[in-house]
């Protein structure tokens, strides 16, 4: 743990500034000193342990083991439909959802979908085909005319899983969304985003660990390891700092200088050689660490809606329970800009999803095949601290702010947005 530095007063206020429509939304950053206040442990966790399995599982499955089979048999089959999808110009291919505790892969489509693409489907998991009133095409392009006219009246917008329309939040309402847009609107009202360490790392640097923006005392997590050019690089978010500025650990390390930036998938490189692990920690029932470790990151998969996942921030710690429910959000924060490529997920115990501190840290997808390994799927952003705030986990010192519902960028769209090619492997 480490006490707050005094920007972090500063941080916190600017925060609550931030917080906008729909879903209240405010990024992550907070202010941290140069050093933990409890000694960190010597050496780094290369034993791994699984985290997943310390929370409850849901569905009626037997164990998180079997849930996430399910899961992966779905995912593989979303990734097949939607790449065929997504060659196609005229591709009537509205969206996916993949929750597990259906035992339905449910994909929707407006028109007949190729029969071929179903059969495939099939073969590898129980699909149902549901009619749509709209491509995902024909709703992205809605969504960009809804965002030209609306502006910052709305926090988040993005295509409908079942093809219905838009799901739109904003803060207070938005009268005539629809007539905007040209297509139904769903609009979840009070929502906002706001954008959201562990405390002595070493290289080679894994994600789920605190870092600190050396010109500001700001404090992130840092992020999956990436390729860029060929060269190991640490993912994480661009509101944690601004081009050229030095990371370093919480005890004065450096880290590197950040190299790339993209605001709109806010993702940052930073220069410092990356290793292909991430830090995590189980928990009790009363979600206080029962020991910490890491785990080997084994590739990148895209998460879909209805899909389990768990973050790993380094002032929350590793939190699980927490389920998709919308991607492929823009979402509107407020004194930072527009970022796409977002994924809506939710602690479905109403508890702590991330926190402020989290930002840039890693949304992992655990393997079901081992429990031990996990695929990287996203980068921290935003949470609604307005409308879902709740008691924080791990570090929580006065004024930090933490909730249930929170934004994190698709590991793909953010890879991208800075120009690294792939995650690196343990």
């Amino acid at each position: 743990m480490i006490r707050p530095h005094p920007t972090a007063r500063r941080s916190t206020t600017m925060l609550r500034r931030i917080a906008v429509t729909a879903c209240g939304l405010t990024l992550l950053v907070t202010g941290v000193s140069a050093a933990p206040a409890t000694a960190a442990p010597k050496g780094k966790a290369t034993t791994a342990g699984s985290f997943v399995d310390s929370t409850a599982v849901p569905g009626g499955f037997a164990s998180w083991s079997e849930l996430l089979r399910l899961q992966q048999r779905m995912n593989t089959a979303a990734a097949q439909i939607t790449n065929a999808a997504q060659r196609s110009a005229n591709s009537g291919f509205a969206g996916i959802i993949a929750d597990p505790t259906t035992r339905q892969l449910q994909v929707y489509w407006k028109g007949e979908p190729p029969a071929r693409l179903v059969a495939n489907a099939r073969a590898t998991v129980a699909t149902t085909v549901l009619p749509a009133a709209y491509s995902q095409r024909e709703l992205m392009v809605a969504a960009d005319r809804l965002r030209a006219s609306a502006g910052d009246k709305i926090t988040t917008v993005g295509p409908r899983a079942d093809g219905a329309g838009l799901l739109v939040g904003t803060q207070s309402g938005l009268l005539g969304a629809t007539a905007l847009a040209g297509v139904p609107v769903t609009v979840q009202t009070g929502v906002a985003a706001a954008p959201a360490t562990r405390w002595d790392d070493s290289p080679p640097w894994w994600g789920g660990a605190a870092w600190r923006n050396t010109a500001t005392g700001g404090g992130c997590s840092t992020g999956f390891g990436v390729f860029a050019g060929g060269v190991s690089r640490v993912l994480s978010a661009a509101h944690c700092a601004n081009l050229n500025v030095v990371a370093a650990d919480p005890t004065g390390q450096t880290i590197g200088t950040v190299i790339s930036r993209n605001v709109s998938s806010d993702t940052l490189l930073i220069a410092g050689s990356s290793g292909g692990r991430v830090f995590n920690n189980s928990t009790d029932a009363a979600g206080a660490v029962v020991s910490e470790f890491s785990n080997q990151v084994i590739g990148a998969q895209a998460s879909q809606v209805g899909n389990w996942v768990c973050s790993s921030g380094a002032y929350s710690g590793t939190r699980c329970s927490i389920q998709v429910k919308a991607r492929n959000l823009c979402i509107n924060v407020r004194n930072f800009g527009t970022v796409c490529g977002q994924v809506q997920a939710e602690n479905t115990t109403h508890t702590n999803g991330v926190g402020q501190g989290d930002s840039g840290g890693p949304v992992e997808i655990v393997n079901a095949a081992n429990t031990l390994q996990v695929w990287a799927t996203g980068t921290n952003t935003a949470i609604d601290d307005t409308n879902t705030s709740t008691a924080c986990t791990g570090y929580v010192p006065t004024g930090r702010v933490c909730a249930w519902r929170f934004y994190y960028e698709d590991i793909f769209s953010g890879m991208a947005g800075v120009g690294a090619s792939g995650v690196v492997l343990g």
